[in-house]
């Protein structure tokens, strides 16, 4: 909850989440550039710069609920060098692809033991393992988060590739209503005690982070 974080976690959180969502965005567009689409160097968003991706909504629910989004990267389907659903497709995965990358980095000095799994003593700056901890958890939410098959986020795109036709029309019919149905499954269906967060992210993130860090 909004209140309950920690000094330690919170700056945990804020350096995660510079790097994350930096470098989320940045897979985007390295990939669209790859395959032949200028688009996100034209607008700015080839770049490491924290600044040039934050979305200030989407940085607020990851600080205080452990996922949410950036600035979606701007691309033109008709540009890249596959297919265009097949580029879409790769553009899309390179995101969650590299905060999984991400926490695959961050778990191998917890799962040797290079970095203890200690809490900070102090009353402002993490431990070492508390910040890897806390680095780990942020990306694979990502992961999981942005690979829901709904718009606007990552999954939608990646799934709408491998349905068959009837599918993605469907897909197509639906994708107006998809961000209302994604802010009713974050935020309403929990006031009536059905929390399918918990469900889809939270426990396949804890049995993750269990089976990277041996845990």
């Amino acid at each position: 909850m909004l209140f309950n974080l920690s000094v330690p976690i919170l700056i945990s959180r804020i350096i995660t989440l510079l790097i994350a969502f930096t470098v989320h965005e940045f897979a985007h567009a390295a990939t669209a550039n790859a395959l032949g689409d200028d688009t996100p160097r034209i607008h700015g968003r080839l770049t490491l710069n924290p600044m040039a991706h934050l979305d200030m909504l989407g940085t607020i629910t990851l600080l205080f609920a452990g996922f949410g989004w950036a600035k979606p990267v701007p691309i033109n389907p008709h540009a890249l060098r596959r297919k265009t659903n097949a580029g879409v497709m790769l553009v899309s995965i390179a995101g969650p692809a590299s905060n999984l990358l991400l926490a695959l980095i961050a778990a191998i000095p917890l799962r040797l033991r290079w970095v203890p799994l200690t809490m900070s003593r102090g009353p402002i700056l993490p431990s070492g393992g508390e910040f890897l901890l806390e680095f780990l958890f942020v990306n694979l939410a990502l992961f999981l988060f942005n690979l829901l098959p709904l718009a606007p986020l990552d999954g939608e795109k990646v799934i709408t590739f491998f349905l068959p036709g009837h599918w993605a029309d469907f897909y197509d019919r639906i994708r107006p209503y998809s961000p209302m149905i994604l802010l009713a499954i974050l935020f309403v269906l929990p006031m009536f005690g059905l929390d399918l967060v918990n469900l889809i992210i939270r426990q396949p993130l804890m049995s993750l982070a269990r089976f990277l860090i041996k845990w």
